[in-house]
């Protein structure tokens, strides 16, 4: 299937980080802004985006997949290429049984997290913290 493959862009949102995610047909290498995908750090963040090529098994070995993130932290910027990853692996097989899965395995591996942040308010350091009342 993968030999249908020409090329692919998909993105993906986590909070302030953008995730653009390129996938062509080729030896499955998975490249994270230029860097190889077993070079980035920390740990739980490599594995948070191997999730959609774990669950995809052995169809994802014939694409090469070039992720360019930028913004937030660096688990935003995990969530977000994950979320590209998937959504690149789902639009260049064209296979619902694949989107289904992923669906059913978490479903912001497709769906983009629209979670922000609250802004801050009067009379306190941030969105909740209040200035503590003194009534003596």
């Amino acid at each position: 299937m993968a030999e249908k493959v020409k090329s692919v862009q998909t993105s993906g949102k986590r909070k302030s980080s953008v995730a653009r995610a390129v996938l062509t047909k080729g030896s499955g290498r998975v490249w994270i802004n230029q860097r190889p995908l077993e070079l980035f750090e920390p740990m739980e963040a490599r594995m948070k985006i191997q999730e959609p090529l774990l669950l995809s098994g052995t169809r994802s070995a014939g694409l090469d997949i070039e992720v360019l993130v930028e913004g937030g932290g660096y688990m935003g910027q995990a969530s977000a290429a994950r979320t590209a990853i998937a959504r690149g692996l789902v639009q260049a097989f064209n296979d619902p049984e694949l989107a289904q899965m992923f669906k059913h395995y978490d479903r912001s591996l497709l769906v983009n997290d629209t979670r922000r942040k609250l802004p801050k308010r009067p009379q306190g350091r941030g969105a909740r913290k209040r200035r503590q009342k003194s009534y003596r």
